[in-house]
């Protein structure tokens, strides 16, 4: 079963067992991404994401919900991944999938220094001793390359922290709504989909004085007037589905 959606086999990156490692580039193949309709996404990814992706908040309820760009409408499809696995022309790929096959894994209590292990996925088909660049140096000291992806995984974990702070201000505004998509293929029946919060624009509107100062100075209302106009990229994505489904009928 894949751990954080995408890694097979997670562990820890060891500066001796893996010594020899190096990373091939695969470039332009995201089959490892092709059966997740949705993505969580950093608050700082909206204006990005929402130019492509519509963005909602996932979850089981208002107080525990993720930022998350919708890539499907029906589970275990992403409509960015053609059947070639190649992302779609131009789209925007989630910081989620970009760092991968890093990721950082928080340390238990009894960790000492850093709080967090940089892991990969062992599963990754560009892993091995011969090709690609190295992960470690003669000495053992990190490579550039490895230097860059850690540093990405920082900012990312920093940009986590913030998005975070930015879904627990929405709950404590009452600003999050359930929010159920309904979708009508052109060919076949009709599904609707949940799990899923917005923003409720009449409440929005109906903050006053510092409350609504301070999403404005925090940046947060930025955010939230970004995540309300990618609502429209729901039709993009029905649009994509129909696509789809008329090409599958035709190859059958």
């Amino acid at each position: 079963m894949k751990q954080l959606l995408i890694y097979d086999r997670p562990v820890v990156l060891n500066r001796a067992r893996h010594r020899n490692l190096r990373i091939a580039a695969t470039e332009g193949n995201f089959h490892f991404a092709a059966a997740l309709n949705s993505l969580p996404l950093a608050a700082c990814e909206f204006a990005r994401a929402a130019c492509d992706h519509p963005i909602l908040f996932a979850g089981s309820d208002a107080a525990n919900v993720v930022p998350a760009a919708l890539l499907g409408l029906r589970a275990g499809e992403n409509l960015a991944v053609d059947a070639d696995g190649r992302w779609l022309e131009d789209s925007y790929v989630p910081a989620f999938l970009r760092r991968y096959p890093f990721v950082l894994a928080e340390k238990d209590a009894e960790g000492e220094g850093e709080d967090f292990h940089v892991c990969l996925d062992e599963a990754y088909p560009g892993l091995g001793d011969q090709d690609g660049e190295a992960l470690f140096d003669e000495a053992g000291a990190n490579t550039p390359l490895l230097e860059t992806a850690v540093r990405f995984l920082q900012e990312y974990q920093a940009h986590l922290k913030r998005t975070r702070e930015l879904t627990a201000r929405l709950n404590e505004l009452e600003l999050l709504v359930p929010k159920v998509v309904q979708v009508q293929p052109a060919s076949g029946n009709g599904f609707s989909l949940d799990g899923l919060f917005v923003v409720d624009e009449t409440r929005l509107h109906g903050l006053k004085g510092r409350v609504l100062h301070d999403l404005l100075r925090s940046g947060d209302l930025g955010w939230i007037h970004v995540h309300l106009m990618s609502l429209v990229n729901v039709e993009r994505l029905c649009r994509r589905l129909d696509a789809r489904m008329s090409a599958q009928s035709s190859a059958h």
